[in-house]
């Protein structure tokens, strides 16, 4: 796909969310404040962060989509995976706070007032953020974004709270209020796990871990006549960005024509067998029979 074109849907995709979750985050924030609710409060915060983190990915898309200069060979593409990492670092804002309301309700009691109203905003806003999850879900593995990935992990984090509020307001009618502030320390604890998931990738990303695992790079290129053998294989980057270097041994009476022609090869075998790869450098090194063995020359 087209850079631009990918990165214009994925901004599409972004405004799109960014209205929905800051309109499910007023709705649940002016009737949790009305019922004096601290789940539905919290949940509103969670919502609201859904909203503040798709402003944040449309400034890291902004920067990301920018061209390849002499300064960045490799194009702006961490941008977006930084920009996931803020997301995360947004999630342990919302979460602490979450928290310290939650333990304040516990120390100082407010009863909450459940009715159909309330009931009925849950209901609406959970369905929202429902359709809004899958869809930002679907495009995210179909444009292969790390920004919308990581915010749909945010909004499902924001699916179990609001389930959780539902169920909350059930407790309070039935006479059992002390659950609305337990209730919000488990919010608390999806919306932590949910930082947590998009910071683990985030660092994987931007610390250059591995993107594909060795053996499935190795089993493929072996695979291709005139490779005797596979090494130092490395990969990094995002998964719509992979970059692969190696090493191969060959026939040492092999010219430089056909060894262009296998590297090639290799490159564009890598590319249709891993989706996602981008760039394949491959080190072509002669071998000496030795004792029946390849041996590498020093």
């Amino acid at each position: 796909m087209d850079p631009i074109n990918r990165y214009q849907q994925i901004r599409r995709v972004l405004i799109y969310t960014f209205i929905l979750n800051w309109g499910v985050a007023t709705a649940k924030l002016i009737y949790g404040w009305l019922i004096r609710s601290a789940s539905m409060k919290a949940d509103g915060f969670h919502s609201f962060s859904d909203g503040s983190s798709n402003l944040i990915g449309l400034l890291g898309i902004w920067v990301a989509s920018r061209p390849i200069d002499p300064n960045h060979p490799y194009g702006h593409k961490k941008f977006e995976t930084l920009t996931s990492a803020a997301i995360s670092a947004l999630l342990f804002l919302v979460c602490f706070n979450v928290i310290r309301e939650g333990i304040s309700r516990l120390i100082h009691p407010v009863i909450p007032e459940a009715n159909l109203n309330a009931f009925l905003v849950m209901i609406v806003t959970l369905a929202i953020n429902t359709g809004v999850m899958v869809y930002e879900n679907k495009k995210g593995k179909e444009l292969k974004s790390d920004i919308l990935i990581s915010d749909s992990l945010h909004t499902r984090a924001d699916i179990l709270t609001s389930s959780s509020v539902i169920i909350t307001l059930f407790a309070i009618k039935l006479g059992y209020p002390m659950v609305d502030p337990i209730a919000s320390l488990v919010i608390a604890f999806f919306i932590g796990y949910a930082a947590v998931q998009i910071l683990r990738e985030s660092a994987r990303v931007l610390s250059d871990g591995a993107a594909i695992p060795i053996r499935e790079i190795e089993r493929v290129v072996l695979a291709i006549k005139g490779v005797k053998e596979c090494h130092q294989i490395r990969s990094r980057g995002p998964a719509d960005d992979i970059h692969i270097d190696l090493h191969i041994l060959v026939a040492r009476e092999m010219d430089v024509h056909r060894a262009h022609h296998l590297s090639y090869a290799i490159e564009n075998k890598i590319k249709r067998d891993f989706p996602g790869v981008t760039d394949v450098v491959v080190h072509i090194e002669p071998v000496e029979e030795e004792e029946g063995k390849h041996k590498r020359r020093n």
